[in-house]
């Protein structure tokens, strides 16, 4: 029994100072905390942040549905912070130290732009009857639904050489595009099966000396 004794008191010496010594290590790391947003300022959510050091991902992070993001539990020393998000360009934050006992705040300087490649691109030209290219001339974009309903999906001016750009997400889509200057008017619809560039033209029905 006293054998029993004496090892029962050993191995509760034992569990406490391995307790101890696991909260010492717990207490030794550090944090970061962020916004991940896009070029707009809109808080990016589900992206994903991961912690990199020596090429090795330690640790990862989800955001919310604002972009905000918290991740501790990391060694004090040097990382590299990469960001994902569907449909977007990852971005990377060089260099970033981390230190005991502290949650870094990264900010909300963290901005990943749209990646072009899952993108509908339409660039199009706007022109008078005579064949001339129109300037300055409002083109507007609606979406045209199965049942025929439109939704109206944003507007812009063509640019001193006549040309107007649009993105949209990817996906099929039937798109109408109409472009109106003074009195005059003119319609194109384009059908889009993905992400691409599409191009077009589009006549207006008067000519450049109309009033």
């Amino acid at each position: 029994m006293k054998f029993y004794g004496q090892f029962a008191s050993v191995s509760l010496l034992l569990l406490i100072a391995a307790l101890c010594f696991g909260s010492a290590v717990f207490a030794q790391t550090g944090g970061i905390k962020g916004r991940v947003r896009s070029n707009s300022g809109s808080g990016i959510s589900n992206a994903s942040v991961t912690a990199r050091r020596d090429g090795n991902d330690v640790k990862s992070a989800r955001t919310d549905s604002k972009g905000n993001f918290v991740m501790q539990g990391l060694a004090s020393g040097i990382y590299n912070i990469v960001f994902d998000a569907g449909g977007y360009s990852s971005g990377v934050k060089y260099n970033v130290e981390i230190k005991d006992k502290k949650v870094r705040d990264l900010g909300d300087r963290l901005i990943l732009s749209i990646d072009k490649g899952t993108q509908v691109i339409l660039k199009g030209s706007v022109f008078f009857k005579e064949g001339f290219t129109a300037t300055g001339v409002k083109v507007g974009i609606e979406r045209v639904n199965a049942d025929g309903t439109v939704k109206h999906l944003g507007e812009v001016f063509t640019n001193g050489f006549g040309e107007f750009t649009f993105t949209q997400p990817e996906g099929p889509a039937k798109l109408r595009l109409t472009a109106r200057y003074k009195e005059g008017s003119g319609t194109k619809e384009i059908d889009v099966d993905g992400a691409a560039i599409y191009r077009l033209a589009i006549s207006l029905d008067i000519s450049k000396t109309d009033k």
